[in-house]
């Protein structure tokens, strides 16, 4: 969830309806070959003598300060909460991405041990309540604009966390690679994603009734931020009519409090007495949350942090492989296709396909069968996009343990939680 952004605006040429569109179309889908990808991975930083309880914000602030002295080739973030985030480089295949970022967790790792410190990969903190770690103009205003609609915007800050592929948008042309298709497979793919990948069941020590309670804050969160556009038609001008139509979440200001509209949406400043300059619109980008997210790239948010060190690195590759390498693009295509049909008219994440996998996981049997498929293309295209027997060998046990068997890693806390071991 960073985004890289300045405290306070400097004063711009004001920027008009139809400029904001030809921006949007030009800045958030940059077409071509698929060449690079990229990945961020979010963790919860936990005592390794008492991983249930929550790091004292001093202790955090002093390790934090200590990771930024480490040469890593990720960036380093820090999230409202205090969840610790390493956002890769554009790689140019999977295992250089796979490699920059292993490395790059080694070193965090390393350093976190020393201060008695370790992270881990929940996509719900399943112990505590949110508790605010950054203090800055951003998360006050984001605050501010969330609680409007209920508490699910403070868990979202604060108490969550998520593996994020990030992949080229494709090609103008259609095809398997082309943007249109990928931008219709990021969206109905991400269903089984989500299934596959759930790992959030509990909060505060008990369970919520869904496999992802993370994602269950997206869809119980204000749609017009968190919801993806309406999917038929061109995706830049779907997108670019979106951006213009979701609220604005905040209103800068370099020489105190920001300013928190109530429901104004960004064509309606446009509109205003007192319209947004170029950079008012670059902030407003960073502010919408969809599942799928153009930033040049396509950013895909739906995958919950995973269990162990190198839980990560399968979602990565199997996302990877079934985006990237066209053979596998085209059936994954046809393979998810029918699931069309239980989207309905609503969005991701609020319709019954993305709720139904949110909640039921792969106990869901359409999801399921299609799961199966989907793992077993990954499979089949991984060799071709150069991915090593270990991780093609973390792949097929993950597609043994969860996917074969109708499971996801959150089955794995349920289990223990229901048998009163709870996992730590």
């Amino acid at each position: 969830m960073s985004d890289s952004v300045r405290d306070g605006a400097e004063q711009h040429s004001a920027v008009t309806e139809a400029e904001v569109e030809a921006l949007v179309r030009g800045i958030c889908f940059k077409t071509g070959p698929p060449r690079c990808l990229g990945v961020e991975v979010e963790w919860f930083v936990h005592e390794l003598s008492s991983p249930r309880l929550p790091v004292p914000p001093e202790r955090l602030r002093t390790a934090y300060a200590a990771l930024r002295t480490l040469p890593l080739r990720s960036a380093l973030t820090v999230e409202p909460g205090g969840q610790l985030e390493l956002s890769s480089p554009p790689a140019a295949s999977l295992m250089e991405c796979i490699g920059s970022v292993s490395a790059d967790l080694a070193a965090v790792r390393a350093l976190l041990r020393e201060a008695g410190l370790g992270l881990s990969g929940h996509g719900h903190d399943p112990w505590n309540p949110p508790r605010r770690f950054l203090r800055e103009p951003r998360y006050d205003a984001m605050e501010c604009c969330l609680d409007r609609t209920g508490p699910e915007g403070r868990s979202m800050m604060c108490s969550s966390a998520s593996v994020q592929v990030c992949l080229d948008a494709g090609h103008e042309e259609p095809g398997p690679l082309g943007l249109g298709r990928r931008w219709w497979l990021a969206h109905h793919l991400g269903a089984v994603l989500v299934a596959a990948f759930a790992h959030s069941p509990l909060a505060r020590g008990r369970p919520t009734g869904w496999r992802s309670t993370r994602q269950s804050l997206w869809t119980a969160m204000d749609p017009g931020r968190s919801s993806a556009p309406p999917l038929g038609g061109d995706p830049r001008a779907s997108w670019a009519r979106h951006v213009m139509d979701a609220p604005v979440m905040c209103v800068r200001n370099a020489a105190g409090p920001w300013r928190v509209p109530d429901g104004m949406s960004f064509r309606e400043w446009t509109r205003s007495a007192d319209p947004p300059d170029r950079s008012d619109l670059d902030y407003h980008l960073t502010t919408l949350f969809p599942p799928v997210r153009p930033r040049g790239h396509l950013e895909l948010r739906m995958i919950d942090a995973q269990p162990g060190d190198d839980g990560w690195i399968v979602p990565l590759a199997v996302t990877t492989a079934l985006f990237d390498d066209p053979e596998a693009a085209e059936i994954a295509y046809r393979t998810v296709k029918p699931l069309a049909e239980r989207s309905g008219s609503l969005p991701p994440p609020c319709n019954p396909l993305w709720v139904a996998a949110a909640r039921d996981g792969l106990t869901d049997p359409e999801l399921h069968e299609v799961a199966v498929a989907c793992f077993a293309i990954a499979a089949e295209a991984l060799p071709r996009i150069g991915a090593t027997s270990l991780v093609r060998g973390a792949v097929a046990e993950f597609t043994e343990r969860y996917v074969a068997r109708g499971r996801c890693p959150a089955d794995d806390l349920l289990f223990r939680f229901h048998e009163k071991d709870i996992p730590t």
